[in-house]
């Protein structure tokens, strides 16, 4: 996966004189219902050991916390920004929406990457298929996609969202937790998967049979055990009731690793074979990439906020 993006230039330069830039949308996507389960709920995972990684070690996680029930959404994501902006906690640049990171330990070990302390790219504005468009002063969702995972966002981007409604990106290992629950099981739902559990590759879901074997996100929350145009999904949440913790998009984690810049991801994603979806995968990359098919969710302690 790669970690350094070239983007466009002469887009930047019509943002910042507050031109709408002409840039391919993506097209339509089928018309189903929107959000199969509320972007702005939250779960409790209580504190307690689980079983962690492919050969089920029992890891305490001796802390409750709370994490977000669905991804967050395109069009949570276009008001942060608006927030954001109006904030002065962003701004636009030339590579897209940018804000300040204060920088990681840098040692100089082999293969490590310096990640230091200035304005490092939060999401680009100028991908064929991005989801969000800016006119010069408002961020707005692409018509249809509102209820999609937010995609195209680099670790800073996801981080920064989290962080501006005073919550933090999940860990790995309270990602896994949230995701398999206590018994080991492969899957949020089990320990065996099919196509109408979630969107991987070649699943067959009706966002797929328009745009390619690749296919496309889908609605969070999607996968609920209603029936959308004859396709039947079945209802597959985690233990804790959170959608989404198996496909659609890979989620970022908040660990950082000293003598690495490298983040880490889990839960794969709508261009993985199903096997990539169980909940010890990773996936990992710089903190500046960004994909169509990454996104995130947040989490937050207990003592911050009520759950929803």
């Amino acid at each position: 996966m790669r970690t350094r993006v070239l983007l466009s230039l002469t887009l930047a330069a019509l943002l910042l004189a507050g031109c709408a830039a002409e840039i391919e949308m993506p097209p339509e996507p089928p018309l189903v219902p929107g959000a199969g389960a509320d972007p702005e709920a939250w779960a409790l995972v209580p504190a307690g050991d689980f079983l962690a990684g492919q050969q089920s070690e029992r890891t305490p996680l001796p802390y409750d916390y709370e994490i977000e029930v669905t991804n967050v959404t395109v069009a949570q994501y276009a008001a942060y920004l608006n927030e954001a902006l109006a904030a002065g906690a962003i701004k636009v640049g030339e590579d897209g929406v940018v804000g300040f990171y204060p920088g990681d330990v840098f040692r100089g070990y082999k293969h490590e990457e310096e990640i230091a302390a200035g304005d490092w790219l939060h999401m680009p504005l100028d991908e064929p298929n991005q989801r969000i468009t800016f006119d010069g002063e408002t961020f707005s969702p692409v018509a249809g996609y509102e209820d999609h995972p937010v995609t195209y966002v680099t670790w800073f981007g996801a981080k920064a969202y989290c962080e501006f409604y005073g919550w933090r990106l999940p860990t790995a290992l309270e990602w896994e937790k949230a995701a398999r629950g206590t018994d080991g099981r492969a899957y949020p739902w089990g320990d065996d998967i099919e196509a109408r559990n979630a969107n991987y590759y070649a699943s067959g879901d009706p966002f797929e049979a328009d745009f390619g074997k690749l296919g496309d996100t889908t609605p969070v929350g999607f996968y609920n055990g209603q029936s959308y145009g004859g396709f039947e999904t079945l209802d597959s949440p985690s233990p804790y009731g959170l959608y989404d913790m198996a496909g659609n998009v890979w989620q970022w984690t908040g660990d950082v690793y000293e003598n690495q810049h490298y983040r880490y991801m889990r839960g794969g994603s709508k261009a993985d074979y199903g096997y990539m979806l169980r909940a010890w995968s990773t996936n990992n990359a710089g903190p500046d990439y960004y994909s169509p098919n990454v996104g995130f969710r947040c989490a937050r302690d207990v003592t911050k906020g009520a759950t929803q």
